[in-house]
């Protein structure tokens, strides 16, 4: 990461809403606007000309559509971070997000200056996505789970199992300490070693791996 602004290029088919997202972060301290783009295809394009550090993407584009362009930079451009900014909380969304590898998940209706943090902290390599999206998600994978068949043996302990489950169902850190009766730092230690042992990134995507092994 470097020490100057966070290169920032906005995607959006609308030009109101792209142009005015430019203009809201250009005056934030830290942040350099590189360009804006009408489609997936022109923000690939762009992303990697510019070297942009993160691209604000909507999910719904022409051309090229905002996950399928977060999948192709994921490839072209491997250090820049792809936030989708997106009217839509939809859960096959938030999953094909997910699944290309994006920074985050986030709707429109966020504040600027909470959009410019997600903008530094997605530089970081912090990981955002907007709560009620992924409770919704949360929801939709605990009800399609396949019943049948004993879970998958995993090299975790019965306590972290429990973990999980609560973690895939959306429960914060406190609500699973208060459901399991534990402290708030050993939530966060066991969610840890388990991200850990089964090589995941984040919180949703145990969601996700909970949901593929039968452990909601």
């Amino acid at each position: 990461m470097s020490d100057g602004p966070v290169r920032v290029l906005v995607a959006d088919d609308q030009a109101l809403i792209r142009e005015g997202i430019a203009s809201l972060l250009g005056i934030e301290p830290g942040i350099e606007v590189v360009g804006t783009a009408a489609d997936g295809r022109e923000a690939i394009e762009l992303a990697v000309a510019r070297g942009a550090d993160v691209v604000l993407m909507d999910v719904r584009m022409p051309v090229l559509d905002g996950l399928q362009a977060a999948e192709t930079l994921r490839e072209r451009l491997p250090g820049c971070r792809v936030l989708m900014l997106t009217t839509f909380d939809d859960e096959q969304y938030v999953l094909r997000a997910l699944r290309a590898g994006t920074g985050g998940y986030l709707l429109k209706d966020l504040p600027a200056r909470e959009l410019a943090q997600a903008v530094r902290l997605a530089h970081a390599g912090v990981d955002q996505h907007d709560t009620a999206a992924i409770r919704r998600l949360a929801a939709v994978l605990e009800r399609d789970v396949p019943g049948g068949g004993e879970p998958p043996r995993l090299d975790l302990t019965e306590r972290e199992h429990d973990v999980l489950r609560l973690v895939a169902r959306g429960a914060t850190n406190r609500e699973i300490a208060r459901e399991l009766f534990v402290s708030e730092g050993t939530v966060k230690n066991h969610v840890s070693h388990i991200l850990g042992r089964l090589g995941l990134r984040d919180r949703t995507q145990a969601a996700i791996y909970a949901r593929d092994h039968g452990l909601l």
